[in-house]
């Protein structure tokens, strides 16, 4: 079986997805134009934000999001150290320092409490993922970023379509971001991503930054990047828009059945109201389980087999084994297991079979 089910999910929208794509290819507007904006008209609605600003990738969108705020050398940005690297990818290619706050036993997100404590007069802004679909805690972060006076950026690159207290996950705080990779609950056939805010003067910098810095063409009125999202893209993600919350329905009930599978593992907690980027157990024996699985037919994955402060090329922050604790033993542990709104019955049966034999 595959981890992720792309073949599946083509085979369903295949006419539509076909449709959209030659509809691109004949108008041989490929960069820009009506369907990036229509995408980011159907973005902004769902997501309940006044602005998608549509870019290349979820890390442009979070680079993007921090050249619009102006963070810079001397400035600090805190975020989890259990995530991808583009999260800090960011904040390092912007010159600011990165400042790590360990993550919370339940749900893998950023504990609010060690914020708090992370925060100093050179704090500029807080990154929170929303890591494996599940929205932070945005409530106690965004009252502390209001008390100190510095700005949220949602890192929502795992959690689009999920929500928090009846928002949904891009609308969560000042800036969210997200990434439609392939693999993405909400996935394209490339690279790209989106900025999500009600700022109009934040929405007016994310559009230039990310195309150059131009407002009227050949005027350069802010340092920028190319970090455009292309036409193909956005037709493909159009078509999936329109099918996603019955994928998002379907991977809640997949996710349900693993629960109710697997109560007796240790596994990271969801919700009905996350959108379960993946499916995840926590085994103290994973390597061993990981090559069992294999040989019963079961595909796994590790996110995140290392924690960031411990990566070699963040070596120079200082950061040593033992600082985020909680993070570390996720990073040991984590095991993600086949999962998407195309995995049959039959595939979730034998992952279950499979894991049941291996671990209970």
């Amino acid at each position: 079986m595959d981890f992720i089910n792309l073949k599946a999910q083509y085979a369903a929208y295949k006419t539509e997805i076909d449709a959209a794509i030659a509809k691109v290819l004949n108008s041989a507007q490929f960069i820009m134009g009506d369907e990036v904006d229509a995408l980011e008209t159907a973005l902004a609605n769902y997501a309940g934000a006044k602005y998608a600003i549509s870019c290349s990738s979820g890390t442009d969108a979070l680079l993007i999001a921090l050249m619009a705020l102006d963070v810079k050398e001397g400035d600090e940005v805190i975020t989890a150290p259990f995530t991808f690297a583009a999260t800090i990818e960011a904040i390092a290619l912007c010159g600011a320092k990165i400042v790590f706050a360990d993550v919370k036993n339940g749900d893998a997100n950023i504990d609010p409490a060690a914020i708090e404590r992370a925060i100093s007069p050179k704090t500029k802004a807080i990154i929170p993922v929303s890591l494996y679909g599940n929205c932070a805690d945005f409530d106690p972060i965004n009252a502390i970023a209001g008390k100190y006076g510095v700005a949220v950026i949602e890192d929502g690159c795992q959690s689009f379509g999920a929500s928090y207290k009846g928002a949904k996950s891009g609308a969560l705080s000042l800036i969210g971001a997200t990434s439609f990779f392939p693999s993405k609950p909400l996935g394209c056939y490339g690279d790209g991503g989106a900025i999500f805010t009600s700022d109009d003067a934040l929405a007016d910098a994310f559009a230039r930054i990310r195309n150059h810095g131009q407002g009227e063409r050949y005027e350069h009125a802010r340092i920028g990047l190319n970090g455009r999202l292309d036409a193909l893209q956005a037709a493909i993600l159009r078509v999936k828009l329109a099918h996603f919350d019955d994928e998002l329905r379907r991977r809640r009930d997949l996710a349900a059945r693993y629960d109710e599978a697997f109560s007796d593992l240790n596994r990271i907690r969801y919700d009905q109201n996350s959108a379960i980027a993946q499916y995840t157990i926590r085994l103290r024996e994973r390597e061993r389980v990981a090559l069992d699985l294999k040989t019963r037919g079961v595909p796994t994955a590790i996110h995140y087999p290392k924690p960031l402060h411990l990566q070699s090329a963040y070596a120079h922050l200082g950061y040593k084994r033992g600082d985020f604790p909680v993070a570390e033993a996720l990073a040991n542990e984590v095991l993600s297991l086949p999962f998407s709104a195309f995995l049959t019955a039959q595939e979730q049966d034998q992952v279950i079979s499979a894991v049941k034999a291996v671990c209970l």
